[in-house]
């Protein structure tokens, strides 16, 4: 499955790696930015702070609640600075209408200041090439090979 496929489906499921390698899977909503997989979350979410220490993920599309409808395929994730992460939120407010413009302001309304409010945004490279261009940035250390 590449990424064209994967950016078709709604929803994600998006699995990161705790420290021990025990995956955890998360639906997401998803927007597709040039050869990249953008999702967004709060900088302080669980994934965000999986990704901070391994950047491998698996990634399946999904309904969501999170029931996987398809093959898992490997890729890697960085998490965006604040420009990239505007663009992230924009795209994601743009595919998943009224539901996602919703969503952020409540967030944003809680979360204060800020471009991007709490949020940070992810940046996903589908398989063993892209991935590896992603991994070359440092942006998110990978442990595991």
């Amino acid at each position: 499955m590449d990424a064209e496929t994967l950016a078709k489906s709604k929803y994600l499921s998006l699995t990161t790696f705790r420290r021990d390698g025990t995956p955890v899977a998360t639906p997401v909503w998803l927007a597709r930015g040039g050869t990249d997989l953008l999702v967004v979350t709060s900088r302080s979410s669980g994934k965000a702070k999986r990704l901070r220490n391994d950047g491998r993920v698996l990634l399946a599309p999904c309904d969501m609640r999170g029931r996987v409808g398809g093959d898992s395929v490997e890729g890697f994730a960085r998490l965006q600075d604040d420009a990239e992460t505007a663009v992230s939120i924009d795209l994601i407010r743009r595919r998943h209408g009224l539901f996602a413009r919703l969503s952020f302001w409540w967030q944003d309304r809680k979360a204060g200041d800020g471009p991007v409010g709490d949020h940070v945004g992810i940046a996903i490279r589908v398989g063993g090439a892209g991935a590896a261009g992603l991994a070359g940035t440092g942006q998110v250390k990978s442990s595991r090979g």
